[in-house]
């Protein structure tokens, strides 16, 4: 789920910023599309703040064979919470 969250953030703000890309070439959006893209990037943001109220998110990130603690590092997490995500795991494999 984050990860296409994160993608998903990208891809507003890419086309709020510079439009839209066609042919190599970008093609402005009118003033009403960029307040709509900013509406959903903000919507976005607040479900994805609420992965921060379960745990579950993490530990799968954590779990999961291909992301790992490595996507957080790639995507400049700050380390606290990388360490924060491991410990999580750590404490619910015990538990």
């Amino acid at each position: 789920v984050i990860p296409a969250m994160d993608r998903i953030d990208d891809l507003l703000g890419e086309q709020e910023e510079g439009g839209i890309l066609v042919d190599q070439r970008h093609w402005p959006l009118h003033h009403s599309v960029k307040a709509a893209l900013g509406l959903a990037k903000n919507l976005m943001n607040h479900y994805y703040q609420l992965t921060d109220d379960s745990s579950v998110y993490r530990i799968s990130m954590v779990l999961h064979p291909g992301l790992k603690l490595e996507y957080f590092r790639q995507h400049e997490w700050e380390e606290e919470w990388v360490r924060q995500a491991e410990r999580l795991t750590r404490v619910e494999y015990e538990r």
